[in-house]
């Protein structure tokens, strides 16, 4: 696995991956913080796809990605993972909605826990589901990040 860190306006974003795409984006903070592993190796040339999408992405001029990407998680998560990539840009919706539209309408609990799961988040886009109410819960970066994704989506500026 190589990894390497992305400065952006929401800190430094730890990038990690191998042949099979993108794995991992971690926060600098916040429940959804990761370090580099003991066995990976610090290697910058293997995300220059990632780095520019996602520097792109905060100074406003992207709304898709467009990047091999190598997720993991159960079959459940990973259909979560899959519908969270069609929340358009600049929209939000509630977990309730989420569980919905997988087709397991009382599964909103279960989702927002696969939802928490999201090893690529901004680049699949988790930040875009809230409460029901229209609250900002649980995300792993941090509400203040969370709210600072979806001014950029909203405004044009993180």
């Amino acid at each position: 696995m190589k990894y390497c860190y992305l400065n952006s306006p929401i800190g430094q974003l730890l990038l990690a991956g191998d042949e099979e795409g993108l794995k991992i984006i971690g926060f600098p903070e916040g429940k959804g913080r990761r370090e580099p592993e003991e066995t990976w190796t610090e290697d910058a040339s293997v995300f220059g796809d990632a780095r520019r999408q996602l520097s792109e992405y905060f100074a406003g001029q992207r709304r898709h990605f467009d990047l091999k990407l190598a997720p993991h998680g159960t079959e459940f998560q990973l259909q979560v993972l899959k519908e969270l990539q069609k929340i358009p840009y600049g929209e939000t919706i509630s977990y309730g909605e989420l569980a919905k539209r997988i087709g397991r309408p009382k599964a909103s609990r279960a989702v927002g826990m696969a939802n928490g799961r999201n090893p690529l988040p901004i680049v699949i886009p988790c930040h875009r589901v809230i409460g029901s109410n229209g609250s900002l819960t649980g995300f792993g970066g941090g509400i203040p990040t969370k709210k600072k994704l979806l001014h950029l989506e909203h405004n044009g500026s993180a």
